[in-house]
């Protein structure tokens, strides 16, 4: 495998978290930089590790992950979208400080794809060194742009009538992106 074809893989591995950071960016108020570049660091070291794991485990594990990991990932993005949608109220208060618990655990969701990605490296010719690299180094960065981007969207909305509903919009995004995976492994949607 050339490092155009890991290129354009990372970018793909990339993307759940960068839309993931979109959401928590969302709920960002202060320290922006700091924070960003937490949840980059924490959704990049788990999407890179992921696959370097899934390489180790060669293909007895991904048999039995890929039997349940697009219900893992509903559950879980679903289950938070939900809670952002439940604490939007008609007043703009907004859970400015993102946990590191809350970060791990949806580092951990977005990355299980990057696991039997890495099955299929063990079959291949791959560099997993230079994939780790290169999946790590993508996702840091377009994750970090996420946040920020998604914390640029909150401002704009906080000058307007919809600052109230800066969450929920955060919340619907995380349940459609767990309802579009379901989806696509259940072979529903393409």
């Amino acid at each position: 495998m050339n490092i155009i074809e890991i290129i354009i893989i990372s970018i793909g591995l990339a993307m759940d978290s960068s839309t993931m950071a979109i959401c928590l960016g969302l709920q960002i108020r202060k320290n922006i930089n700091i924070k960003a570049f937490k949840i980059a660091f924490w959704f990049a070291l788990f999407q890179a590790i992921m696959p370097v794991i899934g390489y180790l485990l060669g293909n007895t594990f991904a048999s039995l992950i890929n039997k349940i990991d697009h219900f893992i990932i509903f559950f879980v993005l679903s289950f938070v979208g939900i809670n952002m949608i439940m604490e939007q109220n008609e007043y703009v208060v907004i859970n400015d400080e993102v946990s590191l618990k809350e970060i791990i655990l949806l580092s951990v969701v977005t990355s299980i794809d990057a696991l039997a990605v890495g099955v299929t490296f063990s079959f291949l010719d791959v560099n997993i060194k230079l994939a780790f690299i290169n999946i790590g180094l993508i996702t840091f960065i377009l994750t970090l742009i996420g946040c920020r981007l998604g914390n640029f969207i909150a401002y704009k909305m906080s000058k307007t009538k919809l600052s109230k509903y800066v969450s929920a919009f955060g919340g619907i995004i995380l349940i459609l992106l767990g309802t579009k995976i379901l989806l696509q492994h259940l072979g529903i949607i393409g």
